[in-house]
């Protein structure tokens, strides 16, 4: 029996509504179920983190609360810390810090951040089973940001530890940790980047996630999908105060090392080479005959230091370390930094378009100082060059540890401008060869060849740094 055409239309627009939520039901529930499930994780790991209570005794201020331009100015893991009013006065008054941190060894070892303890008169653990401890600081270093607790306990739950090392970009992660002092709050993301050097954090090469990180997160775990430490939270970025998708963790074969140092020692010992460095960009490559821009290019050796020792030259471009690639100038203080004291180290440097092979004694970083330190560099441009220079005075040239060398009296329209030459400079070289005197140096710009970078090493404020001068063919 032949059925109307109305009721096969409509038997046919049924069953592709059907087949239709078929496949995205399909869809969703294979969706669903390649994403990561973090239950059994938070179970196995909650009990190894812990929160983090600090108290200060500080004198009150002759002064209100802080306005919103003085908590702008403090770091933004630090801010939360500043928001209740001061009283009037001289009375010592209690001040109090929150944060988070993680069980390392079942006798009470704990890590957390240094900027979460600093300062403290008394530290406060507070454990997953809601037990409260009095934490001793068994030690801390400023420069990775690290910090080690001891409470008196037995038999804690421990974490487990990954390496830092293995990480991919784009691999899930989680955070627990205590966010404006929730306590085992959980948040979780992807890598985004691994490597990133912030400033003044020379020494630590940072985890970037998104995963959502607030103050009163610093010195959580953040874990791997196998419930394995990866990284310490550490610092965001941030306009507001609160979390905007980027936030830092400390890796943890870092900080495990800084962990050994300080159970041993009692603190932490870098590895220095003593050199002043900075980033080679496109025209610097150009000018020093590289075929693209990578390296550590050296602007200053420190005198009396292991580069000295080893024959580092100012010119020459860092492009290889113990084996491992420098592909940015930010790579070589991690390097250095980790390489243990005493041990020498095979560098692969370019000099004068030549490939160089340097081995060199890593010498233990002094306090206060750099092993490798990133050098401003001036803005680069092209143009005709325009300078009045004048002999650079001995008592200065003695102060800045030169020989020779002319100091920028005017800049004129043209290529030094361009190049970033600005008066108070001290140009100390010019492609690599040094500069003497004003005769040599007027000499040697008339000799400079049109439209090729040449490289000039200047000395401003006290620091030097390269640049580069190009000069066009029809001047």
């Amino acid at each position: 029996m032949n059925l109307p055409y109305r009721l096969k239309s409509r038997s046919v627009v049924v069953q592709y509504i059907v087949l239709f939520f078929s496949i995205f039901t399909a869809t969703t529930l294979a969706s669903a179920a390649s994403l990561p499930d973090f239950t059994e994780l938070v179970e196995d790991a909650s009990p190894s983190v812990v929160n983090i209570s600090t108290s200060t005794q500080v004198a009150k201020r002759d002064r209100g609360p802080m306005s919103e331009e003085e908590l702008q100015q403090i770091p933004e893991f630090f801010r939360h810390f500043f928001g209740a009013p001061f009283g009037r006065g001289g009375t010592p008054e209690p001040r109090s810090s929150m944060g988070s941190g993680f069980i390392v060894s079942k006798d009470g070892y704990i890590l957390t951040n240094n900027h979460v303890i600093n300062g403290a008169d008394e530290i406060i653990v507070r454990l997953s089973d809601r037990r409260e401890l009095i934490a001793q600081l068994v030690g801390a270093d400023e420069r990775s940001d690290l910090a080690l607790l001891k409470v008196d306990a037995k038999d804690l739950p421990v974490v487990k530890l990954g390496k830092s090392k293995e990480l991919k970009v784009g691999e899930w992660v989680l955070a627990i940790g205590s966010p404006f002092g929730f306590d085992y709050t959980v948040t979780a993301g992807i890598i985004s980047a691994l490597g990133r050097s912030l400033p003044n954090e020379n020494y630590v090469p940072f985890i970037q996630t998104d995963a959502a990180i607030n103050p009163g997160n610093s010195g959580g775990p953040l874990f791997n999908l196998d419930g394995e430490v990866i990284g310490i939270n550490s610092q965001i970025y941030t306009r507001s105060g609160g979390f905007m998708g980027v936030s830092f963790a400390i890796p943890v074969d870092v900080a495990m090392e800084v962990v050994e140092q300080i159970k041993q020692k009692g603190f932490v010992s870098r590895g220095w080479l003593g050199v002043l460095i900075q980033e080679v960009n496109r025209d610097l490559a150009e000018s020093f005959g590289l075929s693209k821009p990578h390296g550590a290019l050296v602007a200053q050796v420190v005198p009396d230091s292991p580069a000295q020792s080893a024959g580092l030259k100012p010119g020459d471009i860092i492009v290889e370390y113990e084996g491992q690639e420098v592909s940015l100038s930010s790579d070589l203080p991690h390097l250095v930094g980790r390489t243990k004291v005493g041990t020498e180290a095979k560098m692969v440097v370019v000099r004068s378009g030549d490939r160089k092979v340097i081995k060199v004694t890593i010498g233990e970083l002094p306090g206060g100082e750099a092993s490798v330190v990133p050098a401003a560099t001036p803005k680069d441009n092209s143009n005709r060059l325009n300078l009045v220079v004048q002999p650079v005075e001995p008592k200065r040239a003695k102060e800045l540890d030169i020989k020779g060398g002319v100091l920028v009296q005017q800049v004129g329209a043209g290529a030094g401008m361009a190049a970033g030459i600005k008066v108070g400079d001290i140009i100390s070289s010019i492609n690599n060869k040094p500069v003497e005197s004003v005769q040599q140096f007027n000499e040697m710009v008339s000799n400079l060849p049109a439209d090729k970078a040449i490289p000039m090493l200047i000395v401003r404020n006290g620091n030097p740094a390269f640049i580069v001068l190009k000069i066009k063919g029809e001047d």
